[in-house]
């Protein structure tokens, strides 16, 4: 019916998961937190989820919300958790 252009990739997308769970655990490690903390900090009964999300498991990720939460425990930017891994190395 409609003749829509692809506008992202199913591998850009994982792309784009894996980056905000990578950036997401450097900064909880970096602050000295462990899954179960945040996780509990956040909302969630237990780790179960956050790990799955930290590490994009099981198809498992962070939306907005959580994201938004994570930003003001960890005291950051939200942005940060969307910045190219290789530019979060080089501002470090």
């Amino acid at each position: 019916m409609f003749d829509l252009p692809e506008i992202a990739t199913d591998d850009e997308i994982n792309e784009f998961f894996n980056n905000i769970s990578d950036n997401v655990k450097r900064i909880r490690q970096d602050k000295n937190l462990s899954q179960l903390e945040v996780a509990l900090s956040i909302g969630q009964k237990s780790s179960g989820f956050y790990a799955n999300a930290e590490n994009y498991s099981h198809g498992k990720h962070f939306n907005l919300v959580h994201l938004f939460k994570i930003a003001k425990l960890f005291q950051c930017d939200i942005k940060d958790f969307f910045k190219p891994f290789r530019e979060q190395k080089t501002e470090n």
